[in-house]
C-alpha cells in the first residue's frame, strides 16, 4: 500500500463523527497491548524485541488529541490558492539547503539516478519537504504511537498492521530510541511508515542494512525505489510551465472522470491529451515535450494565471503525497534545485 493511500485513510475516517472513549477503546490499554504482542509473537517477531519495544509502554493522548484535530471535511467550496503555499514550501533557504544537499550527494545521486531512473533532484527535493533534508524527522516513540492508534479503535486494522511491521523493522537490529518520528507512525529522512520501509526501503551504499534515519545513500535509494515502484517514467518531466490562450474554454477539457481516491486532488486536472493535441487547441508547452506525450492541463489559480502540462510522472509524487500543493511544491523545488 502505498504511503499516500495510508495517510489518505487517516483523513478519510477523520470524517466520521468524533468516538467516545467508550466506543472506540474498547478494553484498557494494557488489555489490547497484550493482544497486539501476541500477534507479533504470531508473525515471527522475537521475544526480546517486543519486550524492548513495549516495556513501561502507555497510551499517548497527545496522539489521539492530533489523529482527533485533522480536518473534518475535504469537501469544503474553493482551493487555496498555491502561491501562499509555494512561499513557504519552496522558499530561499529550502532551495539553497537543497542545492548542498544534492552537492555533497552528487556521486550518490547519479549512482541511484542511473539504477532506479529517477532523478536525483526529485529524490532531494522529497527529502527536503519531508524532514528538511533530515534535519527534523519527528521524536514521538513510534511504538507508543502507534499501539495508541490501534487501540484508539477508528483505524485498528491500520494502525494495528502498522504496530507488528514496526515490531518487524525493530527486529532487524533498531533500537526503540532509534525508531521515533511522527505521531502518525512515519519514520526517517522520507517519513516512510513501518510496512513501506519492510517493502521499500534499500541498502544503497551495500552496507547490508537500509539505515533510511542517517544514511544518504540509503535514503535517497529507498525513495527513488518508492518511485520506481509507483510507475515513474524516465526521461520525462513532471510538468511543465504552459501557455494558454486568452479565453481558452476550459469547459472544453474537463475531466469527466471520477477518482474514487482523492478525488479533489483529480478533479483539478484536465482530460488527458497528447501534447500534439494541446498544442493545436493552442496550449504550448514552455519547454521540450513530445508530441505523444500524454498531459493534463493544470492551472491552480484560475483564468489567466499559470499553468503546467502534467505528465504521468506528476501524479507518481501523488503517490507520496496525495495533494496538489505538495506535488507542485515538489516538482519546482527539484526544478530549483537543479538549476
Amino acid at each position: 500500500m502505498k504511503i499516500k493511500r495510508l495517510l489518505l485513510t487517516l483523513s478519510a475516517f477523520a470524517l466520521a463523527a468524533p468516538v467516545t472513549p467508550s466506543a472506540a477503546q474498547d478494553m484498557s490499554f494494557d488489555a489490547y497491548l497484550q493482544i497486539l504482542k501476541a500477534r507479533a509473537r504470531a508473525e515471527g517477531v522475537s521475544e526480546s524485541t517486543i519486550q524492548r519495544m513495549t516495556i513501561g509502554l502507555t497510551a499517548n493522548s497527545r496522539v489521539i488529541e492530533l489523529d482527533r484535530g485533522q480536518p473534518g471535511s475535504p469537501r469544503r467550496s474553493g482551493y487555496p490558492a498555491l502561491q501562499p503555499y509555494l512561499d513557504t514550501h519552496v522558499n530561499p533557504t529550502r532551495i539553497a539547503n537543497g542545492k548542498r544537499t544534492f552537492a555533497s550527494t552528487r556521486s550518490i545521486g547519479r549512482q541511484v539516478e542511473s539504477r532506479y531512473g529517477v532523478p536525483h533532484e526529485i529524490l532531494t527535493a522529497i527529502w527536503g519537504h519531508e524532514t528538511n533534508y533530515g534535519s527534523y524527522r519527528g521524536n514521538f516513540d513510534l511504538s507508543r504511537s502507534l499501539a495508541t492508534l490501534a487501540w484508539e479503535g477508528r483505524r485498528r486494522d491500520l494502525f494495528s498492521g502498522e504496530f507488528i511491521a514496526l515490531m518487524k523493522v525493530a527486529d532487524k537490529g533498531y533500537s526503540r530510541s532509534e525508531l521515533v518520528g511522527s505521531w502518525a507512525g512515519a519514520f526517517g529522512n522520507p517519513q516512510f511508515l513501518p510496512s513501506v520501509y519492510l517493502r521499500l526501503a534499500t541498502d544503497g551504499d551495500g552496507d547490508g542494512r537500509a539505515n533510511i534515519f542517517t544514511n544518504r545513500a540509503d535514503t535517497l535509494a529507498s525513495i527513488a525505489r518508492y518511485f520506481q515502484d509507483s510507475g515513474w517514467r524516465t526521461g520525462q518531466p513532471w510538468g511543465v510551465r504552459a501557455s494558454v490562450p486568452s479565453g481558452f474554454n476550459f469547459e472544453r477539457v474537463d475531466n469527466q472522470v471520477f477518482s474514487p481516491v482523492c478525488d479533489r486532488v483529480h478533479e483539478r486536472h484536465s482530460q488527458w491529451k497528447p501534447v500534439s493535441e494541446w498544442r493545436n487547441l493552442g496550449v504550448q508547452p514552455q519547454q521540450y515535450l513530445a508530441d505523444d506525450v500524454m498531459t493534463s492541463l493544470f492551472q491552480p489559480d484560475g483564468p489567466g494565471t499559470r499553468a503546467w502540462l502534467l505528465t504521468s510522472n506528476y501524479r507518481v509524487i501523488l503517490e507520496y503525497n496525495c495533494s496538489n500543493y505538495y506535488a507542485m511544491s515538489v516538482g519546482l523545488l527539484a526544478d530549483e534545485i537543479a538549476q
